[in-house]
């Protein structure tokens, strides 16, 4: 053992604190305590999270675009003030994310401009047109319920800023989602043709839904590391499988029929589905879906429109900073 000591170099030393750093992180970990932005972690925690929440602040900022479509088109007054709404808390959800994300060292510049140039990824469930009103119900009903199964758990993520920034989008995300419902019930309590949109709407967006958890367990990237860092709580298909119990029970309240011939229940209760065609959802994420290159056009428009405002943002910040300066010498 001293022979081996003599003779290790500085790097084998700093790889043997860094060793038990990381031992003593996993210990943190296990013991369900938070990590702060200023506590130690490994670099490969700090990047699978700076992923995943840039990711996801892409992908509440992007998934203003589909809805933003129809604020002019909305059927009442009523209807678009409530959408309105609904769209500026998406925005707020993508700032609070950009927000958490800077904790772990990147600046909010360098995440957006991964995105606009295709580096960064968002959720492929929002390169898909929305071609009807009925649509809008459904991405409340669907989309967001979608992401409050994935994101309850996040509530407990390891990581304080992430976890803090998703117990307030929950709350949101969870009107939302009852806002979709209502949307989807008047529709099915109209007329034959309203009900026909609604169950349209619900053929067309059902897989690409299943597609949002991610790949099935067994060919996802990034599960295991983040389940043991305790960044996901549940699987890919575990989740997945805790939406299509919750929501196959709301769709026939509805009066809607799941574009699954194959859809059974099984002996414990829980509703098997048929097999999901991930060539479609690798087509996507690959940029070929109906929508990508839209929505990254519509980004990239808006972000250099607005380079005006971030202008002046800054100048005025300089503005106020050399104020105060000048203040504290005198």
């Amino acid at each position: 053992m001293y022979t081996q000591a003599l003779n290790s170099s500085d790097g084998d030393l700093g790889q043997v604190e860094d060793a038990a750093r990381a031992a003593q992180f996993q210990a943190r970990i296990d013991a369900d305590e938070r990590i702060e932005p200023n506590d130690w972690m490994p670099a490969a925690y700090r990047k699978t999270l700076t992923r995943q929440i840039s990711q996801h602040a892409h992908s509440e900022i992007v998934g203003m675009l589909p809805e933003g479509n129809w604020i002019t088109r909305a059927p009442t007054l009523r209807r678009k003030a409530a959408l309105l709404a609904k769209v500026q808390d998406e925005c707020g959800h993508g700032l609070y994310l950009y927000a958490a994300a800077e904790t772990l060292g990147s600046s909010r510049e360098e995440l957006v401009d991964a995105m606009l140039a295709g580096k960064a990824k968002y959720s492929s469930i929002f390169n898909y047109p929305t071609l009807t009103w009925a649509d809008i119900g459904t991405i409340g009903w669907l989309v967001d319920g979608a992401a409050i199964m994935n994101q309850i758990p996040l509530c407990r993520c390891s990581y304080g800023p992430y976890a803090r920034a998703m117990i307030r989008v929950c709350k949101e995300e969870s009107f939302h989602q009852r806002q979709g419902f209502e949307i989807m019930l008047t529709l099915c309590r109209g007329s034959e043709e309203q009900k026909a949109m609604a169950q349209n709407a619900l053929d067309r967006w059902w897989w690409p839904v299943l597609m949002m958890f991610g790949p099935p367990d067994q060919v996802s990237q990034h599960s295991d590391t983040s389940t043991r860092w305790k960044i996901k709580r549940f699987s890919n298909d575990e989740l997945r499988q805790k939406f299509v119990d919750a929501t196959v029970p709301q769709a026939q309240f509805l009066g809607l029929t799941i574009p699954d011939p194959g859809m059974k229940q099984n002996a414990d209760g829980n509703w098997e589905y048929s097999a999901i065609d991930w060539e479609e959802f690798k087509q996507v994420l690959a940029g070929n879906g109906p929508c990508n290159r839209e929505r990254l056009a519509a980004r990239r428009k808006a972000h250099e429109d607005g380079a005006w405002v971030r202008e002046a943002a800054m100048a005025y910040a300089e503005k106020r900073k050399s104020r105060q300066m000048a203040q504290a010498a005198e």
